[in-house]
């Protein structure tokens, strides 16, 4: 439940004076397999279940200080998963939704802030990496390229031990490349990419691949469910929306003709649901869930703020249906195979802060989507 007042915002924001560091751009490392850069999840999780798919998700759960609630998080996600009463329920797998690690996406941070918070989460971990996974530290004496730690983490040739993991026993992932997507029997994942830049950089590569993704996976009479980082629409006051992410995906739909089911994000550190009605009347959720460790929360602006306004036509559309900007949590995403489609049902969960670690997660939110 809600600790404080609710915010009666309902729409999402521009923030005036955000600063557009597009000059922070890096340049994207090879891919580590072939194109068209997709990972069935059969050859991580043979003989997986071909009418019920469940999985967490959760981004930004890297944190340097008060690495607590990321403990918190990954702990009431294991515990989620140990409770389930039928192998159906529980979670096949976590996709995070990127910022593993913070303030850089150094080598010598990932024990801290991914393999040891997470050494008891009984099941695989894909990602897509986040601004801060890919940004580097101009003073690291060792000088890695961006992402040299993610690629070896998520995105090796092979699933074998890895030095970083130390004493967890986890093992490295064999994600195609740093945009990609996982095909699964009822949903195809597909994860871009976008850069270090506050608000987002998808290069044309990227993109055409991307509306060449859309357009050759629709057919498949799965879920369709777009994952990236930046977060397109968004009501918080420390980022605001995502103009950039807003015209990569509406030229991206556009051009394959091809709508997603979902939209999933991170980079805003706190839980937001928003509904896009497109002119065809379809409604697509955009869901961030930003809220997995990072100590700091980003909270909701106030309605008629003029440093956060709401009128740009760009936002006409989008509703926002809930949020959390007061506690860190998780997603629970379930998709069954039902007559005549696929039902995906999403349940967030908040989690008690630190000296309530017994207390257990809390449903805070939930909502379905229907695909024919």
């Amino acid at each position: 439940m809600p600790l404080k007042k609710r915010n009666p915002r309902i729409r999402p924001v521009f923030k005036v004076s955000a600063i557009d560091d597009q000059e922070k751009f890096k340049p994207l490392p090879p891919p580590t397999g072939s194109y068209p850069y997709r990972l069935d999840i059969e050859e991580i999780l043979p003989g997986i279940d071909q009418h019920q798919l469940v999985f967490h998700m959760a981004g930004d759960t890297g944190s340097l200080r008060s690495p607590g609630f990321q403990k918190l998080v990954a702990n009431e996600m294991t515990r989620q998963y140990d409770n389930e009463s039928t192998t159906a329920d529980k979670p096949q797998f976590l996709f995070h939704l990127g910022d593993v690690v913070y303030n850089f996406g150094q080598a010598s941070q990932y024990y801290d802030q991914f393999f040891s918070p997470y050494k008891n989460y009984p099941a695989p971990v894909f990602a897509i990496p986040g601004n801060h996974d890919a940004d580097v530290d101009p003073l690291n004496t060792e000088k890695p390229q961006s992402l040299d730690a993610f690629r070896a983490v998520f995105c090796n040739t092979a699933v074998k031990p890895i030095a970083l993991a130390g004493d967890t026993n986890r093992k490295t992932n064999i994600q195609p490349n740093l945009y990609w997507t996982l095909r699964t029997p009822l949903a195809d994942i597909i994860g871009l990419y976008s850069n270090v830049p506050k608000f987002g950089t998808v290069t044309d590569e990227q993109k055409n691949w991307f509306v060449n993704e859309l357009k050759t996976l629709s057919p498949d009479k799965k879920a369709l469910i777009v994952c990236i980082h930046h977060a397109p629409y968004s009501a918080d006051i420390n980022h605001g929306s995502s103009l950039h992410m807003q015209r990569l995906l509406n030229e991206a739909f556009a051009a394959a003709n091809v709508l997603p089911d979902i939209v999933f994000s991170g980079h805003v550190h706190n839980y937001q649901r928003f509904n896009k009605t497109y002119p065809n009347g379809k409604v697509v959720p955009f869901i961030v869930a930003g809220a997995g460790g990072y100590s700091d929360l980003h909270e909701l602006a106030e309605p008629n703020d003029p440093q956060f306004p709401d009128e740009n036509s760009l936002l006409n559309d989008v509703e926002l249906k809930n949020y959390c900007d007061e506690a860190h949590g998780f997603l629970k995403i379930k998709l069954s195979k039902e007559k005549g489609g696929i039902i995906l049902s999403g349940e967030y969960y908040t989690i008690p802060h630190i000296g309530l670690e017994n207390a257990g997660a809390t449903l805070y939110d939930s909502f379905t989507v229907s695909i024919n």
